[in-house]
Order: C-alpha cells, then sequence, then structure tokens
C-alpha cells in the first residue's frame, strides 16, 4: 500500500529560478551589448594627386579681442556689422566665396556666434571658423 502512495503522487516543475537566471542574463547582454566595439581594417583607395580643386575666392574675417572686426584693409564696428557686412556682401559671389572667421581667443562664445550669424544671414553658406593646431 505504501508503494501505491508514491507512485500517485505526481512531481512539479519549479521553473521559476530558471526563468530568473535567464532574465539576468538577458539584461547582462542588453548592458554589455552596445559596448563592443567592432573593428574593421578598411583600406581607402588613393586620390588623384593631378587634379586640383578650383580655387574659390576667400574672404577673411578677423575679430579681436575688443570685438573690432576687420576685413581685409578695412574695420568694423562689432554692433553695426551685419549692416556694414550685408553692404559689403554684395560685392561678392555668394555660392563661390568661401569665409574664414578668425577670432581672438578671449572673445565670448556669444560674440564669434553673432558674428557667423550675421554673415550666414546675408547667404553665404561657405563658413569656417578658423583655430591654430
Amino acid at each position: 500500500m505504501d508503494e501505491q502512495f508514491l507512485w500517485e503522487d505526481k512531481p512539479e516543475l519549479n521553473i521559476t529560478p530558471l526563468v530568473d537566471i535567464m532574465l539576468v542574463l538577458l539584461a547582462i547582454l542588453m548592458v554589455t551589448t552596445p559596448t563592443i566595439v567592432y573593428q574593421e581594417d578598411i583600406t581607402l583607395p588613393k586620390g588623384s594627386k593631378t587634379t586640383k580643386k578650383a580655387q574659390t575666392h576667400t574672404l577673411e574675417i578677423r575679430i579681436d579681442k575688443k570685438k573690432k572686426i576687420y576685413i581685409k584693409n578695412s574695420a568694423y564696428d562689432y554692433e553695426m556689422f551685419p549692416d556694414s557686412f550685408n553692404l559689403l556682401a554684395k560685392q561678392y559671389s555668394k555660392k563661390d566665396t568661401t569665409i574664414s572667421i578668425r577670432a581672438d581667443k578671449e572673445l565670448s562664445y556669444e560674440s564669434v556666434m553673432y558674428i557667423l550669424k550675421s554673415v550666414k544671414e546675408t547667404g553665404f553658406n561657405k563658413i569656417s571658423l578658423v583655430t591654430n593646431g
């Protein structure tokens, strides 16, 4: 009779610990996957050194630490620069002219961006900020 009771008990499988372990492993995988860095060796082709890009006209804007603005041999006032530059810009082709801005490192970011915004508003698209190095 004792044997009959042993066979009547049905064993239950508790899978909760297995699910917990799988969720922890999934979380670890999700966290570590974005940090994996893949390095691929790519050899780029050499460019032709015989052809040169057509030279475009470059206009350089220089700004000293006292916010005095110089273009070629002319000096401009900081507050009046947008109006003055708008008149000056009519002499240049806006598609072919490259503007380079050289500003003193002691100027605030806001001052340089004011000049950059003024130049962009006149219609020039090729503008670069020149740095040392």
